[in-house]
């Protein structure tokens, strides 16, 4: 079983990448997921698998949907979500001055 392809390690990484970015602790997001932090751990170093509730849970706590894709159009969603290079890390969304949302 090759270390790339291996899913749970996939998931792991996706989930700990989320958990940095938002400055959580791993006891932090257990607490939100309603798992203990042992569990917690497992799941994210990718050393057990999680039922998809539990999977479900931890990803809305770090504000993640778990979501199913064609498989061929898996390429094009992780080039979205993984940006190549510093000038793509801009805000999605960037609010012009003459904007007139805000009345």
């Amino acid at each position: 079983m090759g270390h790339l392809s291996n899913p749970l390690l996939e998931v792991g990484s996706v989930l700990k990448a989320a958990r940095k970015d938002l400055q959580l602790t791993q006891e932090q997001v257990a607490d939100m997921a309603g798992i203990s932090r042992p569990r917690y751990r497992e799941i994210e170093v990718g050393s057990a698998a999680a039922r998809v509730t539990t999977l479900i849970n931890i990803a809305r706590a770090l504000g993640l949907e778990l979501m199913l894709i064609p498989k061929a159009i898996a390429p094009a969603v992780d080039a979205l979500l993984k940006p190549h290079g510093d000038e793509d890390d801009l805000p999605a969304f960037v609010v012009s001055r003459e904007s007139d949302d805000h009345d």
